[in-house]
């Protein structure tokens, strides 16, 4: 039987002090990121370092803003309940919280046919202020195209999908995406290569030949 990992014991002050100044200035490390959930300072400069990104992933995927702001906090809250079972082993800081990202995003698909009946919870809307709400617009909009692509890209198998989002769409290396997926980097990356390969066919204009066909190939030496 696996045994939850215990809590981290407070840093002395002087720790303390020394990991909040690292955190601010050079990000939050794999050393520092299981006490985001104990040490309001170090989660605070989580949440700056990652913030943009972490709605950037949401926005692609959902076009919603109100539920794009529910999703967002979700995924920072998961991470401070998860933080203190997070090792290196897991990937990067930034790898191990897209994972969490994509998994709750994943979730929300899933049950956003589904409607809990006499439910009330704290909706994304009751924390946006007007300024909030057209920023949130605002980026919406500039992720239409991206969503273009991701609709595109859902004509894909999962894996291969689920690399290639990670990579071409949240900008991460193929290692990260590699380990947000929990797959070998090797696998990663034929995943990708075929997501490419297929992405190319769903993506090209209606009578453009196909890249791959051997006429198409010979009238390119022509």
């Amino acid at each position: 039987m696996e045994i939850e990992p215990a809590l981290p014991n407070p840093p002395s002050s002087l720790s303390r002090r020394l990991s909040v100044v690292a955190a601010r200035e050079h990000g939050v490390g794999p050393e520092q990121l299981p006490l985001i959930g104990i040490d309001a300072d170090i989660f605070g400069a989580f949440y700056r370092e990652h913030i943009d990104r972490v709605e950037g992933f949401v926005m692609r995927r959902v076009g919603d803003r109100e539920r794009a702001a529910d999703l967002t906090a979700e995924i920072f809250i998961a991470a401070i309940d998860s933080a203190h079972r997070y090792r290196p082993a897991l990937g990067s800081p930034r790898a191990w919280l897209l994972g969490i990202a994509r998994n709750l995003v994943a979730g929300e698909w899933r049950s956003r046919d589904r409607h809990r009946a006499g439910e009330e919870r704290l909706r994304g809307s009751a924390l946006l202020d007007s300024d909030d709400a057209a920023r949130w617009d605002a980026r919406i909009d500039a992720a239409s195209r991206s969503r273009e692509l991701y609709a595109a890209m859902s004509r894909l198998p999962d894996g291969e999908r689920a690399v290639l989002e990670l990579v071409a769409l949240d900008e991460l290396s193929l290692a990260e995406a590699a380990e947000a997926l929990g797959i070998r980097a090797v696998a990663a990356r034929v995943r990708l290569h075929r997501a490419r390969r297929k992405l190319r066919d769903v993506l090209k204009a209606p009578g453009e030949p196909d890249a791959h066909h051997p006429t198409a190939r010979k009238e390119g030496r022509s």
